[in-house]
């Protein structure tokens, strides 16, 4: 199944240049996988040391926060969406 990748202008050097793409995948975790496989360098900005991923960062499938799904081995459906979101803080 192909999903909908957007990733923010700042890391789209990462992804070719590209900040919209798509990628094919059965699952969610399965298109997370692909995606740092697909564009290694990514994988740094998205996880830490330990495989996490960062306290800045919000990867959000269909407009939801991965860290509140149960399981990410959620099947596809077309019209999906995967969207890489840097959180900004400051004053």
């Amino acid at each position: 199944m192909r999903v909908e990748v957007v990733v923010p202008g700042l890391l789209a050097d990462c992804t070719g240049g590209r900040a919209k793409f798509s990628l094919e995948a059965d699952t969610l975790q399965g298109a997370l996988d692909r995606l740092v496989d697909d564009y290694p360098l990514l994988k740094r900005h998205l996880y830490d040391e330990s495989g996490k991923v960062r306290k800045h960062v919000l990867l959000c499938y269909n407009n939801e926060n991965i860290d509140w799904l149960e399981s990410l081995d959620v099947p596809l459906h077309p019209g999906d969406r995967l969207a890489v979101m840097q959180l900004v803080s400051g004053g």
